[in-house]
């Protein structure tokens, strides 16, 4: 009996492999990520091999997607990837692995799943991607319901893909990328038993793509969105992102350079309202969590969950009301709409600003925020600003709404989402120096500046 379901396993396991590589076999060739338009995405080209028609097809009308979350998943890697498939249209189930639904991710973002891993056995997803962290990969690689959906879905040759930590921590023992072009976090490179191990971004090798980092995130979500949706849905998904130049400059200002001072490490408040942008907040959280800044997530609803622009569910850490007597060096407020027009309706929030603006304290917005919220308040008058191209007419001072980041004096300000990485380093550097903002860049596999 033990001969033979030893037997039964070869079988399978060489039916997977089999099936596997017939189905990367009808590929021209292994490719990395820059068969993206850097034109569309706004990254330095690289030398690329044209996907032509070999992409495999996705039966399904509305592309389904499944991404696990667990404790100690990194929260810029998923709420990226939800955040930008959404946009294009699919229908992304965010799904914990734990018993419970809130998650708390690697730097300390609580998030609301959509529904537990035992409801999705059985179901059929076009894509399932695994965002990193840690120990976020380790657990997701522990749960065996995943496995089993994950192994089932690459048998039957559907889109996989695995960020940061997750390509060696989960995909490499699952047996998922033998044979395959596989790249992850600097990190973890060594877990890797594959031979062709690359240092890409975005590393696709037909039916599997893995990336590196938080800093690679949205490079990772928009390869996801051509291989779904086609070049021309990546283009408009990618152009109201405000992404890098292709030619990697920085396009930041400081226009009154000041000193940034703080007693012992910089308290930030971050407002959020239903609507706010998910990727603004949780990279500027998270991005300032690294660097060792205290950050106080406040919401400005009437419970501590909130729901943000692409539905992804962020629970504060206080309401607003219970910092209307504390004092911070910083207060940021991130973009989205209704979001931001929802911040601007605060009168908690309303009051704490001018007190911050009126006591010669720091405080800054991105997005729709800087337009909606600070300039309509009158806390802009006499300041260089920026914001999302969309707004940018609302800003009396036009003279910086073509900078990606800028700061005068004791504001900053910045555009969207693909900028919000810039905007975060910004604020790092002020309060600590380049040298600090380059290491923390450098652990997201971020360039900066």
């Amino acid at each position: 009996v033990f001969s033979l379901f030893v037997l039964a396993m070869s079988i399978q396991s060489c039916f997977r492999m089999t099936l596997l590589k017939f189905s990367f076999a009808s590929c021209a060739a292994p490719f990395s990520a820059s068969f993206l338009s850097p034109l569309a995405l706004g990254f330095p080209a690289r030398s690329a091999i044209s996907m032509a028609s070999t992409a495999p097809s996705v039966a399904s009308a509305t592309k389904k997607v499944l991404v696990p979350i667990a404790f100690g998943t990194e929260e810029i890697e998923a709420v990226v990837f939800v955040d930008i498939l959404r946009r294009a249209g699919a229908d992304v189930s965010v799904v914990s692995i734990e018993k419970d639904l809130q998650v708390e991710a690697s730097r300390r973002v609580k998030l609301v799943a959509d529904e537990s891993i035992s409801s999705c056995e059985g179901k059929m997803f076009d894509v399932v991607a695994l965002p990193g962290g840690m120990p976020g990969a380790a657990r997701l690689h522990d749960c065996e319901v995943l496995k089993r959906i994950t192994i089932a879905h690459a048998d039957q040759g559907r889109l996989f893909g695995a960020i940061c930590a997750s390509p060696a921590v989960v995909l490499e023992p699952w047996g998922l990328l033998e044979n395959r072009k596989a790249t992850c976090h600097p990190a973890f490179v060594d877990k890797l038993a594959s031979s062709f191990t690359v240092g890409s971004n975005v590393q696709r090798d037909c039916l599997v793509t893995t990336s590196r980092g938080p800093g690679t995130a949205i490079e990772f979500a928009l390869s996801f969105v051509e291989q779904l949706y086609g070049r021309e849905k990546l283009e408009e998904v990618s152009k109201p992102l405000v992404l890098r130049p292709k030619d990697g400059s920085k396009l930041a200002k400081d226009y009154n350079p000041q000193k940034w001072l703080a007693i012992n490490s910089p308290q930030v408040l971050v407002p959020i309202a239903n609507g706010s942008e998910e990727m603004e907040t949780v990279i500027i959280v998270d991005v300032l969590r690294r660097a060792g800044v205290d950050v106080v997530v406040a919401s400005v609803e009437e419970g501590l969950q909130i729901v943000a622009s692409r539905r992804v569910k962020i629970v504060a850490d206080k309401m607003i009301e219970e910092v209307k007597g504390s004092t911070f060096d910083l207060i940021v407020l991130p973009g989205g709409m209704p979001g931001a027009e929802r911040l601007f309706a605060c009168d908690a929030l309303t009051t704490i600003l001018k007190v911050q603006a009126e006591s010669n304290k720091l405080f800054g917005a991105i997005c729709a925020a800087p337009a909606v919220v600070l300039e309509a308040h009158g806390l802009l008058k006499g300041k260089k600003a920026t914001c999302h191209p969309s707004f940018a007419g609302k800003l009396q001072d036009q003279s910086a709404v073509e900078l990606r980041v800028v700061i005068d004096g004791l504001v900053i300000t910045s555009c969207g989402p693909g900028t919000a990485m810039e905007f975060a380093l910004s604020i790092v550097e002020k309060f600590f120096g380049l040298e600090k903002a380059i290491s923390v860049a450098e652990a997201m596999v971020f360039q900066y500046p």
